[in-house]
């Protein structure tokens, strides 16, 4: 068994260094030991095993020298595995393909669809790579490292039910066993579309960092007839939007509070930019916000601090008024505090010239 698995970690490296050395033209027997985290030993020896296999590869010395095919020579060892196919559809986010244990696979599929291209659609291959960047987490905010997303994606490839442990948005636990569709990444956090066995209200969605515990079972599924994953999360977004925003709220804006309205959620800024009315003569303006309740409102506008003023709902104007006097007050008291400490520096002093 040992021998077999040596011999296929053989096998896969020799045809690393072909397809390198396809794709690259020259390469240095370090640049070889590093990237296949080898000894430059075994580098040589697989060249040499190279050479007696057939494969036209030879060294030339110097400063920038290294191991070269003869001019011409084309590998078609290019076959893509099918994790590697599956990996193919990553390319753009290495940081998904890593989170789903997919990492070397893609950088081996990278090689070789870069290998079987003839060389002027390589070069552009490399211009667009060096290029173009995908980074999918938004600003200030780390991307989501769910701990049993592996498991779930297993699931996902192989079609079979899940036995999972999830945890609510109101911190209770359920057990169920789902039927997992589909994997989406929506700005960094993970998010798994899945039917539940012997439910027939269709497919729900589940936040992978909540699920608890995770095994796949022996058994298979259907898929639902004529389901397709990007046109249901579409769906899901609007009737998401919908239902999570069932009030609305009017404010004013300064010209800086404008420019911030994108702190309070990007769905409700730009439907409070699309519903921006002229400014006045002092430069505010009015529109109207979805809010998911007076309570988020309240915490989302008050990162506004001055810059916004809250017309309607009269609950939520009042309850931005009253922290906004308690903000007051207690600023108004620490600065107090400090005068107050000044001064009883003085009265000490006076105290003790009256008992000289």
């Amino acid at each position: 068994m040992i021998f077999r698995h040596n011999r296929r970690m053989r096998s896969s490296r020799l045809l690393s260094i072909l397809l390198r050395l396809n794709v690259r033209g020259r390469v240095s027997a370090q640049q070889l030991a590093d990237e296949l985290e080898v000894s430059l030993r075994t580098v040589y020896r697989d060249i040499d095993a190279l050479s007696a296999a057939g494969i036209p590869v030879y060294a030339t010395r110097g400063r920038t020298g290294g191991f070269q095919l003869l001019d011409g020579y084309r590998t078609k060892l290019t076959g893509i595995s099918p994790d590697e196919a599956d990996a193919l559809f990553l390319a753009g986010l290495p940081g998904a393909a890593a989170d789903l244990g997919l990492g070397s696979v893609l950088a081996a599929t990278q090689l070789k669809l870069l290998a079987a291209l003839p060389p002027e659609l390589r070069d552009r291959a490399g211009r667009i790579r060096d290029r173009f960047h995908l980074d999918a987490p938004g600003w200030l905010r780390e991307a989501d490292a769910p701990q049993h997303l592996v498991t779930v994606a297993d699931a996902v490839w192989a079609q079979r039910r899940v036995e999972a442990r999830y945890e609510r948005a109101n911190r209770a636990v359920v057990d169920r066993v789902l039927e997992p569709l589909g994997l989406v990444l929506k700005a960094g956090t993970w998010y798994l579309v899945a039917s539940v066995r012997d439910d027939s209200r269709g497919p729900r969605t589940y936040r992978v960092s909540r699920v608890r515990a995770a095994a796949v079972l022996d058994e298979t599924f259907d898929r639902p007839d004529g389901f397709d994953l990007e046109t249901h999360w579409a769906e899901y977004q609007r009737d998401y939007e919908q239902r999570i925003f069932n009030a609305t709220a009017t404010i004013r804006l300064s010209p800086d509070g404008r420019s911030l309205l994108f702190l309070i959620g990007t769905a409700a800024a730009r439907a409070g930019r699309e519903a921006m009315g002229p400014p006045d003569g002092d430069g505010w303006a009015r529109t109207t916000v979805p809010i998911e309740s007076v309570r988020h409102a309240h915490h989302a506008l008050m990162q506004l601090a001055a810059d916004v003023e809250v017309l309607e709902p009269v609950e939520l104007r009042d309850l931005v008024a009253s922290s906004s006097r308690v903000m007051a007050r207690r600023y108004a008291e620490s600065a107090g505090g400090a005068d107050g400490a000044d001064g009883a520096d003085g009265a000490d002093g006076a105290d003790g010239g009256s008992a000289g």
